[in-house]
């Protein structure tokens, strides 16, 4: 009777940790996939005079940047567009 009720709590026990575990793995893959948005990419691009010029391919603090800041020229700055 004793050894019924230890092997219960140690099989409770047992399948606690199992759901801490998979709440844990959950966790970090959620904080990880959170992490990599930060770096996205999108093709950005400003318009001059009429025209869409594209810049290409821009990614993460280099984007932000360029839409914070503008792309700057011979001829000014202009404020840039980037798709995400």
């Amino acid at each position: 009777m004793v050894l019924d009720i230890i092997s219960i709590v140690i099989l409770k026990i047992n399948h606690m940790k199992t759901k801490m575990m998979y709440v844990a793995a959950l966790c970090l893959t959620a904080l990880s996939l959170a992490a990599c948005k930060k770096n996205t990419c999108a093709d950005c691009h400003y318009d001059k005079a009429g025209a869409e010029i594209e810049l290409g391919e821009k990614c993460g603090d280099e984007m932000e940047s360029l839409e914070a800041n503008g792309y700057t020229d011979s001829t000014g700055t202009y404020v840039v567009h980037c798709a995400h």
